[in-house]
């Protein structure tokens, strides 16, 4: 009796783990297949470099201790993690849709504040890209602050939203 148990609830988890992989990035709220096709070709980019609009970048990240945030992230990053900067100008529209490769933490700033985000989605089953968030912002420049990343490099999509 104990060994079925056992099978069932061996084979019940198995089910639940292959339930997860099949979500896999159609978990998110909202579609990401634009940001698999730019992560597959990101160019590299440093902290501080200017991000377009409905491009992607792999960007080096830098002890985060080293980064000069224009202003303290809204969560305060570990000791031995990892951040960067960029600058990105937003679109009359004003919105954003930031996605990254891995966790992290993402501020935007504009005018010197750091801006609440609108929508967030972040899913751990999704080969690749790990969270996705909205911004309604300000047409004109803005600074993305990413912080708390636990690896040095760092996919980045910045996007309009569909």
């Amino acid at each position: 009796m104990r060994k079925v148990v056992v099978s069932l609830f061996a084979i019940l988890a198995g089910t639940s783990v292959a339930m997860a992989d099949d979500a896999g990035c159609a978990a998110f709220k909202w579609p990401v297949t634009r940001e698999e096709a730019l992560f597959a070709a990101a160019p590299a980019a440093q902290s501080g470099a200017d991000l377009s609009v409905g491009e992607a970048a792999d960007v080096a990240l830098a002890p985060v201790d080293a980064i000069s945030f224009t202003a303290p992230p809204e969560r305060a990053p570990a000791a031995g993690t990892f951040g960067a900067t960029a600058n990105v100008a937003v679109p009359p529209e004003g919105e954003l849709q930031i996605s990254l490769s891995d966790e992290a933490w993402i501020d935007v700033v504009q005018d010197g504040k750091a801006v609440k985000l609108a929508a967030f989605s972040g899913i751990k089953t999704c080969p690749g890209i790990r969270k996705s968030v909205r911004f309604k912002l300000q047409a004109g420049p803005a600074t993305l602050q990413l912080s708390g990343a636990k690896k040095p490099n760092l996919k980045v999509a910045v996007l309009a939203p569909e």
